[in-house]
């Protein structure tokens, strides 16, 4: 294994064991809101632009997730999937894209929303967090703390994402992303946001199946709704059946 191979898993693990640490109080305070929301019936959105698209995706329709979750898709936001690429940098500037996509959907207040952006401090960010507290939704925020002080806002506002949601959720990741140099590089690269990021989305999701099934367990409410695998037997059944039964809060099938 190359040097830099091990320095780049290095830097991974060490965030990881930073995150488990000192994000614990927030992971929990995510999940029950998660969980609160998924109990009583709520709808739940997730939504990341670019790269932390990806992380959101992560907790949509996927084996072991939880059915209620949705992404919230806004036109050009998902990165390599648009056309040119740098059109999804030029959308994350555009006032009212993102709150008027937000409006087009079932969303109402008493809903949970996870909005995640590295440096939260462009516009999309920004104003659909607003928008939707605005709203009544729940909002919680994965971000860097790193950026707020270190890079200036791009919302007129000079606020940036975690000026406006009810959790923080901070993946520690420094300013510019990423975790290796060499001297033949002009830039430092082998970023590790990706798998932070979603390794607490994950995390929030695995403590609100806990409580739910605890629960459950208690008498006090029904099971997680939870997708199976496709690729086990029987999965493919299952999977429909939870979709059926929580029809009315996902939005991601006819």
């Amino acid at each position: 294994m190359s040097e830099l191979v091990g320095r780049y898993f290095e830097a991974a693990i060490a965030h990881l064991q930073r995150v488990r640490t000192e994000e614990a109080e927030n992971i929990e305070a995510a999940a029950a809101l998660l969980a609160e929301a998924v109990s009583g019936d709520r709808r739940v959105f997730a939504f990341g632009a670019g790269h932390s698209s990806l992380a959101a995706q992560d907790v949509v329709y996927r084996a072991g997730g939880l059915v209620p979750i949705n992404l919230l898709e806004v036109p050009g936001m998902a990165g390599v999937t648009v056309m040119p690429a740098p059109l999804s940098s030029a959308l994350e500037r555009v006032s009212g894209l993102a709150t008027t996509t937000l409006d087009l959907t079932p969303a109402t207040s008493g809903d949970l929303l996870f909005l995640i952006s590295l440096s939260g401090r462009q516009t999309m960010p920004v104003e659909l967090a607003q928008h939707a507290r605005a709203r009544g939704l729940k909002v919680i925020g994965l971000t860097s703390l790193a950026y707020p002080g270190a890079v200036p806002s791009g919302h007129p506002s000079g606020t940036y994402l975690k000026d406006h949601c009810d959790v923080v959720l901070d993946n520690k990741i420094a300013v510019g992303d990423g975790e290796l140099t060499h001297p033949g590089a002009e830039t430092t690269f082998g970023p590790v946001s990706t798998i932070v990021t979603s390794a607490l989305m994950q995390a929030v999701v695995a403590s609100a199946v806990e409580r739910l099934a605890d629960a459950a367990l208690a008498g006090e409410g029904a099971a997680p709704p939870l997708f199976r695998s496709g690729n086990v037997p029987g999965g493919t059944e299952w999977n429909a059946k939870q979709m059926t039964d929580n029809a009315d809060r996902i939005f991601y099938t006819f």
